[in-house]
This record gives C-alpha cells, structure tokens and sequence, in this order.
C-alpha cells in the first residue's frame, strides 16, 4: 500500500474513463486560455481607454476575487449538494464575460466582465476537479495530472492568441473567443450528463466516509504546509512566467523571438513534468514525489542565475520537471486527508493558492524594479527550500 491509498471506501471497481479526463483536461484547457487572455489584452485596454496602473490592478482584483478566492466556498457548497450541470453554467459566465470584454463601451463594464470571466472559472474548477478523480478509476494522480495539463496549455496558448488575434484586430476579436466557451459548453453538458449518471450509479453503494482518520490538528497543520509548498511553486513558476524573458534579454542580449521560443520550451517542460507527476505518484505514493519535487529541484534552481546561455535552458527544462510534478499529488494528498470534500480541496489549490502565487509574483515585480531581474532569480532560487516542509506531513498509510 502507498502513502495514499488509505482510508478509502471499497466500492465497486471502475476502469479509467479516458473519455472523461480528455474532455474535462480539453476543457480546462479553454477556461485558461480565455481567463489568461485577460492579462495579456491589458495594453490594450490601457492604450484604448487611457487607464492608469491602478485601474489595471483593479481589473485584476475584480477577476481574482472571484477566480480565487471564491472557489474554496463554491467547493464547499457542491461537496453538500453536488451539482453536475453546474460545469456548462460555469462556462457561459465566462461566455458572457467575453461578451462584455469585447464590446465594453466603459471601464466600468470591463470590470463586470472580468468578474464574470473569474466567476466562470471559480465555478469550473472544483466540480471538474470532482470529475476527474470520479473517472479516474482510483488512478487518483494520472486523473489530476491529466486534467491540469489541459490548463498548462491553456496558460501557455492564451498570450499567443493573444498577440496573434487580438492585439493587431482590437477589442472586438475578444468575442472570437466566446465561440471556444460556447464550445466549451457543449462538452461540459456531455460530461455533466455522465456525472449525473454516475451518481445514479453510486447512489446504491455506501457513501465514502467524511470522518478525518488524523486529528484535526494535524490535518490543519498538514493543508498548512501543502498550501504553503504551493505557495512556492506558484511564485517560483510565476517568477519565470512572468519575466523569464525579460531576464533572457538582460543578461544574454536575446531577441524577443528567441526569448519567447526558450518560454515555451520551458512550459512544456511544466506539461510534462504534471504527467509524469501523475503517472509516477500512483505507483509510490503522493508524499514521496512531494519531496522529490520540491526539494530535488533545489541543485537547478541554486544554479540558474548564475549559468551561462548553454545551461539556462537546460536547467529551466529540468526546473519544469520536477518542480511541475508535484502539483497533481499534493491536491491528491489533500483530498485524502479531508475525504469527501473534493471540492473543497480543489478550491483551495486551484483558487486560493494559486492566488497567493500571484500576490507573491507582483511582489517579485516591485524587486524586480528596484533590484534588477537577476537579483530576483537569486531570491526565487531558495524557495524549494520550504520542500524541508515535507517532513511534518503525515504518512497516511499508517493513518487507517
């Protein structure tokens, strides 16, 4: 037995249902190529409707309050009363707020877009997190790995569209992208049906068990140190994101093309390091990648702001392996230290910590402005050392 396969209900074996994991990850997929399009359009909008920085950062905040910090409650309501065609309702608010982006004819407006576009993806996450780990089969990891990768691509898809679509046919082009919502739609309502359907199906069998196995404490201490883990990552994934190129250019002279190019090699890295993060934690267990993830990268990340061109890449690649393997078992660690509430769990990593990742970023960019980008590589480069974190978590084998 793994780290954790404990403390689950024996119910009737299920195959794996590709179909399912494809279509969430796909869709998945199209929620973060329309909810990172936002970020990209900014100048843009700053240009066209003379915006100040500060109204930029309230576009922002209107989209994460509702992105992040409203997916743990949401999480929480469906784990009481499941929802399943709550997934296509969630996609036609980011169907409406496209809408709105793209026909705005005031600031005020775009606000209410951006909410609604982080409305849409508050609501996407968590049920189509529940629907993954449902279709998984009990390969609890593969399914998150999977269904996380749609949203890598996703993040790494949007910004292109973005200056390819967007950027050279104005504001209007926005509302193209509704049409990928409404697609969107279309195969949530598939995938809802089958949720549905499954629940029928389960309805017959015992309920999984909601009763912690760990003291609450203990379990309070332990979504203390997975949040703060991806707390880590985000900022550290979020440091190369957002100014991976800058750095590139600073301190090689590379071109913006060249730049970009080496970004993508490196989110691809990120792709597949969530796969086999996923592949690998069903067969060793979620707590053993954990450490390795977080803490194996250290050597590279020490390494990189002070290597030359030949070795920048190289080391950003092995960066993106490791470091991206973590995420599908620490959501997986968690949903088996709080049973039954998967929802609640998806919230809180998909939300909530991915929005302390990007307060954490912005930070980075004040440094970045006073200290230089370099200097800002160093700092992120001692982050994994908070993998040391690892060491308090529980081993859930011995739980039950």
């Amino acid at each position: 037995m793994t780290d954790t396969t404990a403390n689950r209900v024996p119910v009737q074996a299920e195959k794996t249902a590709f179909a399912v994991l494809i279509a969430v990850s796909f869709c998945h997929m199209l929620n973060d190529i329309m909810q990172s399009m936002l970020a990209a359009i900014y100048p843009m909008l700053k240009a066209d409707y003379g915006l100040d920085f500060w109204q930029i950062g309230l576009l922002t905040m209107a989209f994460q309050v509702t992105a992040s910090l409203l997916q743990p409650a949401i999480g929480l309501t469906t784990d009481k009363k499941p929802m399943p065609y709550s997934l296509p309702v969630g996609m036609g608010s980011t169907f409406i707020g496209l809408l709105l982006l793209a026909t705005a004819a005031n600031y005020s407006l775009l606000l209410v877009g951006a909410m609604f576009v982080g409305l849409g993806s508050a609501i996407f996450h968590p049920e189509s997190s529940r629907v993954a780990r449902l279709a998984s089969g009990g390969r609890y990891g593969l399914a998150q790995a999977v269904f996380q990768v749609g949203g890598n691509a996703g993040t790494a898809i949007g910004p292109l569209l973005a200056a390819f679509i967007v950027v050279p046919r104005g504001q209007t082009s926005v509302a193209w992208f509704s049409l990928a919502a409404l697609l969107g739609m279309i195969v949530l309502g598939r995938v809802s049906a089958w949720y549905a359907a499954y629940r029928q199906r389960a309805a017959s069998r015992p309920a999984p068990a909601k009763t912690l196995t760990l003291p609450k404490g203990k379990v309070a201490m332990s979504l203390a140190i997975l949040v703060s883990l991806v707390f880590a990552k985000n900022v550290y994934m979020a440091g190369i994101s957002s100014y991976y190129t800058f750095f590139l250019i600073e301190k090689f002279g590379v071109t913006v093309q060249q730049s970009q190019i080496l970004l993508f090699v490196f989110l691809g890295s990120v792709a597949a390091g969530t796969v086999l993060g996923g592949l690998v934690g069903d067969r060793i267990g979620s707590k053993t990648v954990i450490w390795f993830s977080i803490l194996g990268v250290l050597p590279f990340t020490l390494a990189l702001p002070y290597a030359n061109f030949f070795w920048t890449p190289v080391l950003t690649v092995a960066i993106g392996l490791i470091l991206a393997s973590a995420f599908p078992q620490i959501v997986v660690f968690a949903q088996e230290l709080l049973p039954g509430r998967v929802g609640m769990v998806a919230g809180m990593f998909f939300g909530f910590a991915f929005g302390l990742g990007g307060l954490g970023a912005a930070v980075l960019g004040i440094v970045a402005d006073s200290q230089g980008i370099e200097f800002v590589y160093k700092i992120c480069s001692y982050l994994p050392l908070l993998g040391l974190l690892t060491v308090f978590l529980p081993n859930l084998k011995k739980a039950g």
